[in-house]
């Protein structure tokens, strides 16, 4: 690669990384304060556990949203480009953010403040669901084939960017303020905060060529068909590949991420700083790590990188509980950085893997369509299903239980992969078969 190509690869990959921690930022920010003060403000009830299932509801609304935006932007985003759809969607979701951090409570306005807080979790999630598509593969198709794994994995370091960003300024809030004062009105400061990030965000993503890929696609041919209906004929089975490879990454990073601020908190008692540091540190790790599983994965295959994450997230859900029983803050924040690690072998080569699944005139409509599908039947429920099971049992051992059952899914919707390493983006042999063969 010339110094010219590294140069112009670089800056779409910031313009992308930095456009995704915006957007993960304001959807993990809505997921912290589901946990921590959600429940209180808008879902009053006498019984902690059910104010916080019912934060959770309006949480997983959000992903219901989700594959409907994967579906609209992915049909306009094979249709006229990647980034006019990129820009539209930051958009989207740094104005529901900020609109977040101005609403009424149920002490205020009653029923009508669950009811905005939900709209707003709708268009949130309708974003994000054209975001991650279109972010991966402006991406995976400005850069070359055989480094695709290690350039493609940046954007997803978007995902521990923004958890790691919001996290902090959780933190911070919940350190310096007292819990009357961050329940009154400090929780809003971050929602707040979107509208700064977003104004950067779009003054860098505005300056980033559309796909050459893409470009190169249009001139020979475009979709006969709606981008969707092409998918589901041609290529149904990368879609099914697409949507069982991510039902252990979503469920385990959620359950590690969202739900341990429960399960610390009301399960053990602690403070919420105990798991916001756990968090906020196992992000941090998680976030240099992810890159260094792309390079690997250039190296020696997705689907052997993959493999290792799903089967070492299996073993660690057990581990992961004990550790947090201990209600040592070291262990704790031991156990959290150990699994977003594992689950970083996942995350880490799944932009590549998944890119490659799909020709190129219906890629972000494929991509979008089996990632946020699989975000409904995993990410949306993961959290409702911990507490729900926790409430039930009052142990941790059936929430282990789940994430094997998703680990399992995902084992076998890999062994049912190709690999599909240093193949060619240009090449529609995808069309015919669903997968490119190794």
């Amino acid at each position: 690669m010339t110094t010219q190509n590294r140069g112009s690869i670089a800056k779409v990959v910031s313009a992308s990384l930095i456009g995704t921690t915006i957007e993960w930022y304001d959807f993990f920010l809505y997921t912290s304060a589901a946990a921590l003060v959600f429940g209180k403000l808008f879902f009053p009830s006498n019984d902690p556990l059910t104010g916080t299932l019912l934060a959770f509801l309006t949480y997983a609304v959000g992903f219901l949203a989700r594959p409907v935006g994967g579906l609209v932007f992915g049909h306009f985003g094979d249709r006229v480009g990647r980034k006019k759809l990129l820009v539209l969607s930051l958009l989207l979701m740094g104005g529901s953010t900020c609109a977040m951090g101005i609403l009424p409570t149920y002490a205020s306005v009653g029923v009508l403040a669950p009811i905005l807080l939900t709209l707003l979790r709708l268009v949130q999630g309708f974003a994000l669901g054209g975001e991650w598509g279109g972010a991966v593969l402006i991406v995976s198709e400005h850069g070359d084939d055989k480094r695709r794994g290690f350039w493609a994995s940046w954007p997803q370091c978007g995902a521990p960017g923004g958890n790691l960003l919001a996290t902090a300024v959780l933190a911070i809030l919940a350190g310096t303020q007292s819990d009357e004062a961050f329940l009154s009105w400090g929780w809003r400061i971050p929602f707040l905060l979107s509208g700064v990030l977003v104004v950067i965000g779009l003054w860098i993503r505005l300056a980033v060529s559309e796909s050459p890929v893409f470009l190169a696609a249009q001139e020979k041919s475009k979709p006969t068909h709606a981008p969707v209906v092409e998918v589901f004929r041609n290529n149904w089975r990368a879609v099914l590949i697409t949507i069982g490879s991510r039902m252990a990454e979503n469920v385990s990073y959620y359950v590690i991420t969202a739900f341990i601020l429960v399960y610390v908190t009301t399960g053990l008692g602690l403070p919420k700083s105990a798991g916001l540091n756990a968090v906020l540190i196992g992000s941090a790790v998680h976030f240099v790590t992810i890159p260094l599983w792309g390079i690997l994965s250039d190296r020696i295959g997705r689907r052997p990188v993959y493999l290792f994450g799903a089967i070492g997230m299996a073993a660690w859900s057990f581990a992961f509980f004990a550790m947090l029983d201990t209600k040592n803050s070291g262990v704790i924040i031991l156990a959290a950085t150990v699994g977003l690690v594992l689950h970083g072998a996942m995350y880490g080569p799944q932009a590549a893997f998944f890119s490659e699944q799909f020709p190129t005139r219906v890629r972000y409509t494929g991509l979008s369509v089996g990632g946020q599908l699989s975000s409904i039947a995993a990410g949306a429920v993961a959290p409702l299903i911990a507490v729900a099971l926790f409430k039930e049992f009052g142990s941790t051992i059936p929430v282990s239980l789940y994430v094997v059952a998703m680990c399992v899914l995902t084992v076998i919707a890999l062994l049912a992969a190709c690999e599909t390493k240093g193949e060619s983006l240009h090449s529609e042999v995808l069309t015919e078969r669903g997968h490119v063969p190794a």
